[in-house]
Formats: C-alpha cells, sequence, structure tokens
C-alpha cells in the first residue's frame, strides 16, 4: 500500500524550504515521531550533515524528527526500520550512485510497496519514476544504471518549465528534449511544475497543487493535467 509524496521541489518562490507542503506533510506523516532522511543529492555539494540539519529544521515544526541515513551504520537496516522516509533534491546522478553503491535502492523500493510514508523532492521525486533520464541535471558521476524505483509508471521531469514568450533564447525547451527522448524511449514523462506534487496512494496517483502538470507519451500531443485529477496513461 503505497503512500507517497512526489514533489517537483522543496521550495516555491518567496517562501522557505518545504513551508508550502507542511500541511500535506502535517498529515502524510500523521503519528511519525521520527523520519529517515536520505541526503545522498548534496545540493550545491553541501555535506550530508549540513543537509540533514536543512531537513530536520523544517520538520521540527511539525515535530517530527529527522536523521540522515549516514548516521547508521547500516543503511539497509536503516531504511527498513524507518517509519517514514525523505530523500532531498540535489543532483539526481549522484544520488542514484549513492543509492547503487550503499546497495538501498531495491530495499527502499520495498518498504515503499509495503506502505512506508515517502517524501521525495526534485532528485528525491525523479527516483520514483521507471528511471532517471528525465533529469535536469549535469552528469557529474556515473552511476552503475539508470534505472530507479518504478513506484510510478512513468518518469518526472521536476521543475517543469514552459517556453517564455518573447524570450530570445535559442536554446531547447524542456518539451523539446523530452521529445528527443521520445525517439528512442517509450516511457510517459511527467512534467511537473514547481509547487506541484503528486499523491500517491496504492496506485492511485492524484496530481496536486495549484498548477496543472503536462503529459507527455511517445508518438502524441502533450496534454495538460488539472490539479486533483487522478494521472492516469
Amino acid at each position: 500500500m503505497k503512500k507517497m509524496i512526489i514533489a517537483s521541489t522543496s521550495t516555491v518562490h518567496g517562501s522557505k524550504y518545504l513551508t508550502y507542503l507542511l500541511p500535506t506533510l502535517k498529515n502524510h506523516f500523521k503519528d511519525v515521531k521520527e523520519l529517515l532522511f536520505i541526503p545522498y543529492a548534496r545540493p550545491g555539494g553541501i555535506t550530508y550533515k549540513e543537509y540533514t540539519a536543512i531537513a530536520n529544521k523544517a520538520f521540527s515544526t511539525i515535530d517530527i524528527d529527522v536523521k540522515g541515513i549516514h548516521e547508521f551504520k547500516n543503511p539497509i537496516e536503516a531504511i527498513k526500520q524507518a517509519e517514514a522516509i525523505f530523500t532531498g533534491g540535489g543532483n539526481t546522478f549522484e544520488l542514484v550512485n549513492q543509492l547503487y553503491k550503499n546497495d538501498v535502492l531495491n530495499v527502499l523500493k520495498e518498504v515503499l510497496e509495503a506502505g512506508t510514508p515517502y517524501l521525495g523532492t526534485s532528485a528525491g521525486s525523479n527516483i520514483c519514476g521507471v528511471n532517471m533520464m528525465n533529469t535536469n541535471d549535469m552528469p557529474i558521476v556515473y552511476p552503475p544504471s539508470f534505472k530507479t524505483l518504478s513506484a510510478i509508471p512513468f518518469n518526472i521531469n521536476a521543475h517543469y518549465l514552459d517556453p517564455i514568450e518573447g524570450s530570445t533564447h535559442m536554446g531547447e525547451t524542456r518539451e523539446t528534449r523530452i521529445k528527443e527522448f521520445h525517439i528512442f524511449n517509450d516511457i510517459s514523462v511527467l512534467g511537473l511544475r514547481e509547487g506541484s506534487w503528486l499523491e500517491v496512494t496504492n496506485n492511485t496517483i492524484i496530481l496536486q497543487g495549484g498548477l496543472t502538470a503536462r503529459l507527455f507519451q511517445q508518438n502524441k500531443k502533450p496534454i495538460e493535467l488539472e490539479s486533483g485529477v487522478e494521472v492516469k496513461l
């Protein structure tokens, strides 16, 4: 019985870390006293200790203590015993690299399938898809595989951006990049805009937040999904 929040970002413009999600997280993590944080993505290259402190400060406002997975001698057992799990954003390549290096990807998938409440933001959301191939991040390391959790039957493009009308930028848009992906891959991709998230309950996936999301499927026109609707392929 999966119970997951898969968010585009941890921070929206004008607010502090996780603030916009805290009312949802208070309910999502109801009765949770201690949360296991996976800081492997290391945004900006900060240390695991520094990143865990950021998460702990946010969750302390809803009376949840946070411990980083690096604080445990056995990361596999830490995941198995966790009341709840949060994987933060940063670089998806390094996140996936460390999940494989520490041999925790499969056990993470198992506990999520069994119902351990989960939050992912940005890179931590990218890993919920079939693979990580729609990340926006630079390949700063080379993980053993691009395969990830397959907790949902499509990929996430977090921080999805629409073309800016009147812009003189000549580079490819996110939509163009995803079209390139679909030349070689048939996995559907959801462009998740800032401030939006997916609420996953078992196999039901509901788009939440104030914005639409853009669903891309191979050989089909992209469609806009309204907030509050179930994401179906």
